[in-house]
């Protein structure tokens, strides 16, 4: 089974983003890093803080509202 998960590099671990579902404890597994662009470090302490799903909503609760705004009122 191949995987992609999302996880962060901490004091030597990875620590993975989200559940790894399908994963037994103590499971032997290989790892392939790809380096994604590195998020500052006062941002760091929030990754992982929101589920997908949660993540998904406030998405699409800002995508709604970017909807509603008039680009026209702004102008003078």
């Amino acid at each position: 089974m191949t995987k992609t998960i999302h996880a962060i590099y901490e004091h030597g671990v990875l620590k993975p983003l989200e559940a790894i579902e399908g994963l037994r404890e103590n499971s032997e597994v290989e790892v392939t890093v790809s380096i994604v662009k590195a998020i500052s470090p006062s941002l760091s302490k929030f990754a992982g803080i929101l589920s997908e799903e949660e993540a998904n909503k406030m998405i699409a609760t800002v995508e709604e509202e970017f909807e509603k705004v008039n680009p026209d009122e702004w102008k003078d």
